[in-house]
């Protein structure tokens, strides 16, 4: 069947509102998704029970501070916190784009929610988004954005869910700081476009084989074959034992989708309590221009009480 055949009706009727994402001009295509984020928290109403304000955490030696957007609950916090990346293909966004969902989720669950300003390739290649999430992490583990935490979840989508992979990861091999689970939302673990998802995906109206490419590219820095570390690219780990639980959610024409089934059935192998979710005639960020979708309303019921569930544990 073809793309538009297998199509939730619902999102194939805003699919072609949305602005067409052309990363060969970078700069016209921040400007264009910056525009649209405003837009977004233009129509959107704050609890008016959250304060967020930014703190500028030093990097590492030589690494510049690191913008750290802090959503605190006015109330009594829980203890609980989650770290939370936006996405962008490793190349757009920032941390104020998901100001709307992390506002929720504070107000819904108690919790802290820290959203990480990472710095953007092709200026900043691997590992710089990278090492600004655990740096992030660290001051969040350390109590340098309030209280230590009684627990940790790192969550991110598309890029977002790669780089939170990613420093689930590192944060197990340097033994550091705990994570309590990591929620992933189709996240962008594969650079060397192997599976039939990464190479079906043509349509230009989303993220499409094209945008992959680009996006990679950007971010690798140059790196390829087998000096690409797992770290970068998740689903290049060998060994994923020792990862914290684990939710997955994706969907059936995202170009993700292999590569995310596929990690999921690895973690299940190593061990790892894993939640896969794959939602049938959606596409990359199918969520974000069609919510009020039946398919987006189900994806942000079971985000919504994954996310409550692991910070309550």
């Amino acid at each position: 069947m073809r793309f538009d055949e297998l199509l939730d009706p619902e999102v194939a009727a805003v699919l072609d509102t949305v602005p067409r994402l052309d990363l060969t001009d970078l700069p016209r295509a921040r400007a264009e998704r910056e525009q649209l984020a405003a837009v977004g928290r233009a129509r959107w109403r704050p609890s008016g029970r959250v304060r967020t304000e930014d703190e500028h955490i030093p990097g590492r030696p030589g690494d510049p501070d690191v913008r750290l957007r802090v959503h605190r609950p006015l109330g009594r916090p829980t203890g609980a916190a989650l770290l939370w990346i936006h996405g962008g293909g490793h190349v757009l966004g920032s941390a104020d784009q998901d100001d709307p969902l992390l506002d929720a989720v504070v107000d819904r669950t108690g919790c802290t929610a820290v959203a990480v300003d990472w710095r953007r390739a092709p200026e900043h290649p691997y590992p710089s988004a990278l090492e600004d999430c655990y740096t992030g992490l660290g001051a969040l583990a350390a109590g340098r954005l309030g209280d230590v935490p009684a627990r940790i979840v790192v969550a991110g989508s598309s890029s977002g869910g790669g780089l939170a992979a990613g420093l689930a990861l590192l944060a197990r091999d340097r033994g550091e700081h705990a994570l309590a689970a990591q929620l992933l939302i189709y996240p962008m673990l594969d650079d060397r476009a192997r599976t039939p998802s990464s190479r079906a995906v043509t349509d230009p109206r989303v993220w499409n084989d094209e945008s992959n490419r680009l996006g990679w590219t950007a971010y690798l820095g140059g790196l390829s074959g087998d000096a690409v570390p797992a770290y970068a690219a998740p689903a290049r780990a060998e060994d994923l034992a020792g990862l914290p639980p684990t939710w997955i959610g994706t969907a059936e024409l995202d170009l993700f989708r292999d590569e995310n089934l596929e990690y999921a059935g690895r973690l299940y192998a190593a061990g790892v309590p894993t939640e896969l979710h794959v939602y049938p005639g959606g596409v990359h960020g199918f969520e974000l221009f069609a919510p009020e979708a039946a398919v987006s309303r189900r994806f942000t019921r079971d985000r919504d009480e994954a996310l409550d569930r692991f910070l309550a544990a």
